[in-house]
């Protein structure tokens, strides 16, 4: 049976650090505001050299190292992103000329804050029906590019940032790598969390639009349902799970999901308080931050959950 092996996990974040106090300079706000309503301290925001591709190949070459492979051997590329650096080519095509790679296939993916989980699922699909054999798959966004700085209500939500995953198919035995995968999406509920822009439309980027409370109501119902039939999926329990790597949106809805499902929050990789919510990226981000702190070790039951615009939404079981 081919299984997909998490073999390197890997990250990077834009040079400069805006903290609370920096944007109460440029927002009717406060670091206790937005403490209080989000547990976010700090975020990183990305330069004009830093853009979606360049915090991409960064994050793959230490995701190759650290899985001690070479680029040349990565055969499928899936970017997640909402933030690409043009409307095309892909994304993913760009980091995969940048990392020298001539082979195979290069993608992007757009499922806004869930987009990782997203891209995950379809590398491990495509790795265990042989359609691949090594993949890199990338969360990276600059969402600060398409914040309204006047709205306090979402600027001082997002950050930029990526990561990556390296997957490898090896042959095995069940209950390795990636166990099971769950993908939702509610077009309904779009208008809740939205650009309003686009080049079909109104033929510019626009801007960032959320209905905040709407939002953080669905989150939390959805992340503790899914969470729960992936579990099933997996064949395992919610309780059996060693860590939690949830996209990193509000400490808000993180204590929420982690009371529903009856989970204590000391299992769960919390990083919003010094990135903010990075979308596509959060996840690899924290996945990389639990691992350096010792939260995440070999052999270890881990969940990956996100929700974003859409409304979409998934979750995955791993053993690392």
């Amino acid at each position: 049976m081919i299984q997909t092996i998490i073999a390197g996990v890997g990250s990077c974040l834009p040079r400069r650090i805006m903290t609370n106090d920096d944007l109460a300079k440029l927002v009717d706000t406060s670091d206790a505001w937005i403490t209080e309503r989000t547990g976010i301290k700090a975020r990183h925001i990305a330069a004009d050299d830093e853009t979606t591709k360049s915090l991409a190949v960064e994050a793959c070459k230490r995701a190759l190292a650290h899985a001690k492979m070479d680029a040349s051997e990565i055969d499928l590329i899936i970017l997640a992103t909402s933030t690409p650096d043009h409307t095309f080519p892909a994304t993913a095509t760009e980091v995969q000329e940048a990392l020298g790679i001539t082979q195979g296939a290069a993608f992007d993916v757009q499922a806004v804050c869930s987009g990782f989980i997203f891209a995950l699922a379809t590398a491990d699909a495509m790795l265990k029906t042989g359609q691949a054999k090594n993949a890199l798959v990338i969360g990276s966004e600059t969402f600060s590019r398409i914040l309204d700085w006047a709205d306090r209500g979402t600027c001082v939500l997002f950050g930029d940032g990526a990561g990556a995953f390296v997957l490898r198919a090896e042959q095995g035995e069940a209950g390795r790598g990636i166990l099971a995968s769950k993908l939702r999406s509610d077009g309904r509920y779009r208008d809740k969390l939205y650009v309003d822009g686009g080049p079909s439309t109104t033929k510019t980027v626009g801007l960032l639009r959320m209905e905040g409370r709407e939002v953080f109501k669905h989150a939390v119902v959805n992340m503790a349902e899914i969470v729960e039939q992936v579990a099933v999926a997996a064949g395992v329990k919610v309780a059996d799970i060693n860590c939690f790597v949830p996209h990193q949106a509000n400490k808000r809805i993180l204590d929420a999901t982690a009371k529903k499902l009856g989970v204590s929050p000391e299992r769960f990789v919390i990083t919003v308080d010094k990135h903010g919510n990075t979308s596509a990226a959060s996840i690899p981000l924290a996945f990389d931050v639990g691992l350096a702190e010792g939260k995440i070790k070999r052999g270890d039951l881990v969940l990956m959950e996100a929700m974003g615009g859409g409304f979409t939404w998934g979750a995955i079981v791993a053993r690392y």
